[in-house]
């Protein structure tokens, strides 16, 4: 049956007029009819929407945030770690994010974010109109949320607050705090923060992070079509890996940039070009060390002992550290260390103490036995600021820091302190003791009979003659003569703080110490008599570039100038005709340098630590097994001289720095001595030698002994 027109009656409709009579009056609606009814439903559809908004909107309140947490967003943001010579060295974090201001985010990764995401975002308050039509729409047709309406500010909101739960209610708490979001911050705020926020997956957290990531380059560099997979990632992060996938993230890229020839951000040519290139990955592991790793661990380390002090979380507050290392110097302690390694450990390998062990074990298991490690740092010693460290051969494989960490016996090396105790009470270089055999008592009443490297004795032998060939039968005679307490105070002093036994074998070395003390110490004599303890944490700056910690140097004056000229002046005999020779002649070193060689009982330990007027550095060779030896002959001349010796040759070769001279002081004088009487030599003194006094032990009577001329004696005149 058709329905009928409205407003075309048949011819049997009745008129409305008839049978009226002529005084009936005009017809008039009912008042409870016609319009009056259509009106109520209207407004009790208006009135119902109402209630459901009103009821939707008490249920999700408690979910909306307060104008306080808005505009106090504060998301967990990595510690970045730099060197002294601007590199970034890691990051510390629990949530893998670097915070870039809008400013330094490149227009063509905005342009690829905006032509993809959200092209109207610069003229919507929030909410774009068609999109939440198109939601609507979508909701009442299929009855849930199935796309379109987001903007960059929703997906902002989401991101921070709700989740990603797909339901009608996170979609309007998402439109409400858009709409609070566009009301506090601006459009730039709102992308920087978008930018920041967003995860890009692989422990990629902000656009920094990511172009770190997957290109290992910093924001500012990233290219067109880097940009492009950037963006296209955080579509789906799992989903659009490049790492993972890389095929689809090809495939996503390449529709990011076509979206950005669509919004005229890029030419069809350019489109062409850029969609034929290859993702050209370059990934870095966050997690993983990358350079000066045992160095890095260290800072780590002083960081989580600072933190409550400083009440910060390195993991999640976005500081900067900014370290003392220098990427130069570490560099040339690593090839140091790669161009020497190999024949120290070939020679220990071969051994013949080892030939049983390598017929017993596997070959893997024999090479983790028999391991070379080491320990190298190298100090500015005016300021304390450490330039290098290397704490072992493979950080992924041993994270134990044996710069920092290790406590080793330093054989001769220990012998500076010794001499500089000697030197600062009265005695002068020139001051004689026998090179004979002694026989010493220790603390449990056992007996000790020292003797010097190679066995040889000798006679009355000069300080300085003892320390340049680094004699032990002096050193011990010596440190009975001024009593190892003493030198333990000096070594104390300057800087050694592990515990030191007070016996006659201290002068050999038999106390353990940890190597970045006891180089730091020898940087006493390159700094005038001043100590200055190490510094590796410069300053800290918190989010906002505010300085919350600085680490200034505190020099303490522990020698006299005259003391540390004297002993200084010793060193550098033992590099220049001493143990330290092979420096200068093997390896043309030829800068103003002091330094000693270090060796222990079977060749356990070898040391090597010298300084320049800019520079104190030392090494530690040695297995950690402390029951292993190096083998014989592999002393600190041997297995340590040749990392420091290569190191610093190539510093001084390669790196432009301005070199300074050691400080002469005025109180030392040279003044020939009557070695026999230990007097100013007359002409007729058979045996004499010119040496460093100063005003309190500068002798001043004349040798009374040799007062005429003795044709039998052939007369020694010597200079140090």
């Amino acid at each position: 049956m058709k329905r009928k027109k409205r407003g075309h009656p048949t011819s049997t409709n009745i008129n409305p007029t008839k049978n009226r009579t002529a005084t009936s009056t005009q017809f008039k609606p009912k008042m409870n009819g016609g319009l009056k009814k259509s009106t109520w439903v209207y407004l009790s559809v208006f009135l119902t929407f109402l209630l459901f908004i009103l009821i939707v909107f008490l249920s999700i309140k408690d979910d909306l945030q307060s104008f306080e947490k808005l505009e106090r967003i504060d998301p967990a943001i990595a510690t970045q770690v730099y060197s002294a010579d601007g590199e970034r060295l890691h990051s510390f974090f629990t949530t893998n994010r670097a915070y870039t201001p809008f400013e330094n985010i490149p227009k063509h990764v905005i342009d690829a974010l905006l032509s993809t995401e959200d092209r109207a975002f610069y003229d919507h308050w929030g909410i774009d109109s068609k999109g939440l039509a198109r939601a609507v729409f979508n909701l009442i047709r299929y009855g849930g949320i199935h796309g379109g309406g987001s903007t960059i500010t929703m997906q902002l909101s989401r991101n921070l607050y709700f989740g990603y739960e797909r339901t009608p209610t996170r979609k309007l708490k998402e439109m409400i705090t858009s709409i609070q979001l566009e009301k506090t911050y601006s459009k730039n705020e709102i992308l920087e923060m978008y930018f920041n926020i967003n995860s890009f997956g692989n422990h990629a957290v902000g656009i920094q992070s990511a172009a770190k990531r997957y290109f290992d380059k910093d924001i500012g560099q990233l290219t067109i079509p880097e940009a492009a997979m950037l963006v296209g990632v955080l579509k789906g992060p799992s989903l659009y890996s490049p790492i993972r996938h890389p095929e689809r993230a090809l495939k996503r890229r390449n529709i990011v940039l076509s979206m950005m020839m669509d919004n005229n951000k890029i030419t069809r040519a350019q489109f062409d070009s850029l969609k034929q290139t290859d993702l050209n990955l370059k990934l870095n592991d966050p997690n993983k060390m990358q350079d000066a790793p045992y160095f890095v661990e260290y800072i780590r380390r002083q960081l989580n002992r600072l933190q409550d002090s400083l009440d910060v979380n390195i993991y999640e507050d976005g500081l900067k550290v900014y370290t003392s290392l220098n990427t130069k110097f570490q560099f040339y302690m690593e090839k140091s260390i790669e161009k020497n390694i190999d024949a120290i450990q070939e020679r220990v390998s071969n051994q013949k103490a080892f030939a049983e062990l390598k017929e017993t074990l596997s070959d893997s298991a024999f090479k983790e036995m028999t391991e070379v490690q080491l320990a190298f740092v190298a100090i500015n010693p005016h300021n304390g600021q450490i330039l290098a460290m290397v704490g072992g051969r493979n950080f992924d494989k041993s994270k134990f820091n044996r710069v920092t960490q290790a406590k080793r016996q330093p054989g001769s090396a220990f012998k500076p302190f010794l001499y500089t105790a000697a030197i600062d009470n009265g005695y002068s270089p020139a001051y004689r003791l026998l090179n004979q055999p002694t026989v010493e008592i220790n603390a449990d009443g056992s007996r000790w009979t020292p003797e010097n490297y190679g066995k040889s004795v000798g006679g009355l032998t000069t300080l300085r003659m003892a320390m340049k060939k680094s004699l032990n039968l002096v050193a011990v005679r010596l440190i009975n003569e001024i009593n190892p307490r003493t030198v333990k105070k000096y070594a104390q002093a300057m800087g050694i703080t592990t515990q030191i036994r007070p016996f006659s074998s201290l002068a050999l070395g038999t106390s353990e110490v940890i190597p970045l003390e006891l180089i730091s110490a020898y940087g006493t004599f390159a700094n005038n008599g001043l100590h200055v303890k190490p510094i590796s944490i410069v300053k800290i700056e918190d989010k906002n570039g505010s300085v919350i910690y600085q680490n200034l140097p505190e020099p303490q004056e522990v020698l006299s100038p005259e003391t540390t000229h004297i002993v200084r002046n010793m060193m550098q005999d033992v590099m220049d005709h001493g143990t330290g020779g092979p420096v200068r002649w093997k390896y043309k070193f030829y800068e103003p340098a002091g330094g000693k060689t270090g060796t222990t009982n079977s060749f356990t330990d070898a040391w090597f630590v010298g300084y320049t007027p800019d520079i104190v550095a030392g090494i530690w060779v040695g297995m950690d097994d402390q029951k292993q030896t190096l083998g014989r002959g592999m002393a600190g001349g041997v297995a340590a001289l040749p990392f420091w010796a290569t190191f610093m040759k190539s510093v001084y070769d390669s790196i432009s720095f301005n070199k300074s001279k050691f400080i002469d002081s005025p109180g030392v004088f040279e003044v020939e001595i009557c070695l026999d009487t230990q007097k100013l030599a007359t002409a007729y003194c058979p045996n004499t030698v010119t040496d460093l006094f100063t005003a309190k032990n500068k002798p001043h009577e004349t040798c009374d002994v040799h007062t005429g001329y003795d044709s039998a004696k052939k007369k020694h005149r010597r200079r140090f």
